[in-house]
Order: C-alpha cells, then sequence, then structure tokens
C-alpha cells in the first residue's frame, strides 16, 4: 500500500526532490543546482546528463531523508521547465547536444521570419511566434546541423522536453511519452485535438517520427526501472509542466481562479475551465488542468525574468552575497521612483514579446546606491506581473479578486506587500510555497491512491499570509508610469507598452 510519493521538481536552475505523505507533509527533500552554460550573448543551454543524473540522486537522497522504504512509495509525480528540449539518440539514449534553455533567443531570426504567420500559429496552438518555445529553436537545430537532419527523419533520434528526458531515461527507454502541458509549449501541438499538427510540423520542417506521443498529465503512465529508486519498480504516476503544476498545487482548479509562480522567471496563470480563450492582448492559450486532472484550459502570461534578476545581482553584480539578502537591501533603499530595473535579458515576455528588447537600469542619479539597485531589481518583478495581470483582465473582462503566489521568490515579503500595492489587490501566499511540486505529488498520489478524490488535495492547502495593498492610487499611477516610461527605453521597436491602461 502506498504511504507516501515522490515528487521530482526539475527546474531552469535545479532539482528538487520531495518527499509527501497522505497529509502533504514533507518527509525528506534534497535540492541541487544545475548549471547554465551561455555559449552565445542570447544562448542559453544545460547539460542534460546533469539534469537526468540530478533527478535520480536527488530523488534516492528524498527517499533516504524520508526514512521511508522505498516500497512505500506508490508513485513519482514529475514535473519540469516545459520549454526547454532535449534531442537524443533512440537506441543508445545519449543527447547529440546540449539541452537548449526555454530562454535562449537563438532562433529570433526565425521567428521574424514566420511572424506573418502569426494568426495561424494562434489558431492552431494558442501561442504566438517567439524563440521562448521549443519548436522554432528545434528548427535552428534540423536546419545548422545536416547530419541531426537526416538522423531525425529516418526515425534514429527523439525529441522531448525536459519531461520527455527524464521518463525515456527512467523507463530506460520503454516509454516516450510527455503530457499535454508540455507538448502545448512546444508550438507544434493542436491545442483543439490535442495531438501533434500536421501544418505546424510542416512549417518548421519537423519530423513527425521523432516526437514523442502526448498523454494525460494523470497516469501510471511508465515505471521507474527497479534498481534507479529502489530494487523494485516505481510507477510514474504523473507528469506536468511545472507552471500548470503550480496551478493545480494551489488548487486554482476552476474558472477565473488564478496564480503566480515566482522562479527563475515569473508565470501568472488564469484557469478558463473547459473554454480555450483567445487572447487579444498577447497572452498565451496553454493547457492545464481541472479538479481531478482532467484536461481544462488557462490564460498565460510569461515573465522571462523574475528571480533570476536577483541571481545576476548575486553572481555577476556581486552586489549581495546570497538571494535572501535583497529584503533588508531593498528596505534600505530611499526612494522607490529612481532608479528603474529593465531586466530584458533575453528580450520581453507577456504582454510586450519583443525578443530584441536588452535591459537596462533607468533613472540613476550620482546618489543612487547598492540598495536602490536590488530594490529596483525587486520592484521590476512586481511590475511585470502587474502588466500581465491587467492583459489578462481585459481578455476575460473579470477583475480578478486575490492573487495566490508561489515559488521562491515568494517568500520575500517585501517583495509580496509591493505585489499586492502595485496591484491594489491582496496577495496570498499559501503555507507551502513549493506548490510546483505539491501539484506534481497531488496528481501522483491520485494515480495510485494515497488520495482517492479532488476534495482529499482541497484540504492539503491552507494558511499561509495575506498581504493587503497599501499604497496609495496616486504613488501607483506615478510608479508605474515610471515603469512603462523605462520599458519603453529598452523596447526594439515601437508600439504598445501592454500596460500603460490602469484599472
Amino acid at each position: 500500500m502506498a504511504e507516501a510519493v515522490l515528487a521530482i521538481d526539475q527546474g531552469t536552475t535545479g532539482t528538487t526532490a520531495m518527499v509527501l505523505d497522505a497529509r502533504g507533509r514533507i518527509l525528506g527533500r534534497a535540492y541541487g543546482e544545475i548549471r547554465q552554460f551561455y555559449p552565445r550573448p542570447g544562448w542559453v543551454e544545460h547539460d542534460a546528463e546533469q539534469i537526468y543524473n540530478s533527478a535520480v540522486r536527488l530523488g534516492r537522497e528524498a527517499i533516504a531523508a524520508a526514512r521511508v522504504r522505498p516500497a512505500a512509495i506508490g508513485a513519482i509525480g514529475i514535473t519540469n521547465q516545459r520549454e526547454t528540449f532535449v534531442v537524443w539518440e533512440r537506441r543508445s539514449g545519449r543527447p547529440v547536444a546540449r539541452a537548449i534553455v526555454w530562454q535562449c533567443r537563438r532562433s529570433a531570426d526565425i521567428c521574424r521570419a514566420l511572424a506573418q504567420r502569426e494568426s495561424e500559429v494562434r489558431r492552431r496552438t494558442g501561442l504566438i511566434v517567439d524563440p521562448y518555445f521549443s519548436g522554432t529553436k528545434l528548427k535552428w537545430l534540423l536546419e545548422s546541423d545536416a547530419v541531426v537532419r537526416r538522423r531525425a527523419a529516418r526515425g534514429e533520434l527523439c525529441f522531448g522536453t525536459i519531461d520527455s528526458w527524464l521518463i525515456f531515461r527512467l523507463s530506460r527507454g520503454a516509454a516516450f511519452v510527455t503530457d499535454f502541458t508540455n507538448a502545448s509549449r512546444t508550438m507544434m501541438l493542436n491545442l483543439k485535438q490535442r495531438a501533434w499538427d500536421p501544418e505546424m510540423l510542416r512549417m518548421l520542417g519537423v519530423p513527425a517520427e521523432m516526437l514523442p506521443q502526448p498523454v494525460g498529465s494523470r497516469g501510471p503512465l511508465a515505471e521507474a526501472a527497479a534498481g534507479i529508486f529502489g530494487p523494485r519498480a516505481v510507477a510514474i504516476g504523473a507528469v506536468i509542466g511545472d507552471q500548470q503544476s503550480a496551478l493545480f498545487g494551489q488548487r486554482a482548479v476552476s474558472a477565473g481562479a488564478a496564480k503566480a509562480t515566482y522562479g527563475t522567471g515569473a508565470f501568472l496563470l488564469m484557469h478558463t475551465g473547459r473554454r480555450a480563450v483567445a487572447s487579444r492582448n498577447r497572452l498565451l492559450t496553454t493547457a492545464a488542468l481541472g479538479p481531478a486532472g482532467e484536461p481544462a484550459h488557462a490564460l498565460e502570461g510569461s515573465v522571462f525574468i523574475a528571480g533570476a534578476a536577483i541571481q545576476w545581482l548575486r553572481d555577476e553584480m556581486r552586489m549581495i552575497a546570497a538571494a535572501r539578502e535583497s529584503e533588508s537591501a531593498a528596505r534600505q533603499s530611499r526612494d522607490r521612483s529612481q532608479p528603474y530595473l529593465v531586466p530584458a535579458f533575453v528580450g520581453l515576455g507577456a504582454p510586450y514579446w519583443d525578443a530584441e528588447a536588452r535591459g537596462a537600469i533607468v533613472g540613476i542619479t550620482r546618489g543612487t546606491n547598492r540598495a536602490d539597485v536590488v530594490r529596483a531589481a525587486l520592484d521590476s518583478i512586481a511590475y511585470q506581473v502587474r502588466d500581465a495581470l491587467a492583459a489578462m483582465e481585459r481578455d476575460t473582462g473579470r477583475r480578478m479578486i486575490e492573487l495566490r503566489v508561489d515559488g521562491g521568490a515568494s517568500a520575500n515579503n517585501y517583495l509580496m506587500q509591493f505585489q499586492a500595492d502595485i496591484l491594489g489587490r491582496p496577495v496570498r501566499r499559501p503555507r507551502m510555497i513549493e506548490t510546483t511540486a505539491l501539484g506534481a505529488a497531488m496528481l501522483a498520489g491520485l494515480a495510485c491512491g494515497l488520495w482517492r478524490s479532488p476534495a482529499e488535495l482541497n484540504a492539503l492547502v491552507g494558511g499561509g499570509r495575506l498581504f493587503r495593498p497599501a499604497m496609495r492610487l496616486a504613488q501607483r499611477a506615478r510608479l508605474l508610469d515610471g515603469w512603462h516610461a523605462a520599458v519603453a527605453r529598452v523596447r526594439s521597436h515601437g508600439g504598445d507598452t501592454g500596460g500603460r491602461k490602469r484599472r
């Protein structure tokens, strides 16, 4: 009988493994960072073997820390960075190149060439034409390497987002699948039919032979082979993209419910039920889950740089020694209106979608100090989420009552209070902020019978802290005007700022 589940959360900057019991308690946890490679400006890569090895090593460490028998693990739930992908040999399981990360902008020229077909892309996939998504970077890889292109056409190579890569390796090649939430981020899945779209494959020059089978998020889907996490095989009970997993883990599973996850980037999702809402404000229409893991839809605003801006302050600028220091530093800043930091390190995401924009610090004076820059970096996260939320409300005609938050940066009380202030809405942070891993655990637990109904899952979510807005309307308007002026300075072209309309 299942006593616990293992959740593997493979993110952009690291992998987390957690063992949870039927009461939702974390019995064991392990974390390890993932190395980033930047071979050229705007390019970002990962070592796919390191990703797989980290999932195995940390899964074992979490099980050991939980002090449970491996046989007590009823199922594994996998959640992952969604658009990052690997191409590997079907027979050997060896990658043919490094994983290309969602932040990578190497396919910008391809996207410019496809821009005139964006309405067709939106109609078929719910997405816009942008290097963010896997499809255009896969096109780049196939066009830049004739050997890879020929081998892919012969069916010798596999393409997969990180979920597919992990399942293939954990099952020792027995399962080659992806779930709908991950597949919906490739720019190759027909969102209505939940199948690979032949016209999109032609547009991108992708052979169907190299693609995994799209399946539902709730399994069982495959097995992690005997000897990996214990002497026996363990069912892979669930697989789901990280942002949809956080939405499910927050129990935002009905139309109108919304959450923002603050990780490397920040991702705002609003559940739209069974209806796929077509955005008029350059948001994404994407796959999501209903209360028991059934297929549903959501609108998404994707902010590329959130927690990564704090990492930049720590690792490149050396302004802080640890991410947690950003909160105390920000509170020492004297003037919130100067300067503004626009963290367009890899372009701007929703609602701007400007792949050519680059970051800037705007409005510095002789008196600008370290605390001001740290504060501006934190504020930039809240401003970007606010712009995405404003676009989402225009699309749905629905005013969001409160914003549920999670992810590592949501532990920063300064940031959460400023988020509430600049939104003019309450921000609710749950007791457990690692809801990405929790969502995958919930689905795996349903698959193996650890939990028997959605009502039991609802009981796992609660507690936490509510941040109420305390900023005056005039100050909010002044700060937003300054932010949008700063964004306009880094844009590569003119057009709607996506956020000037205040509500």
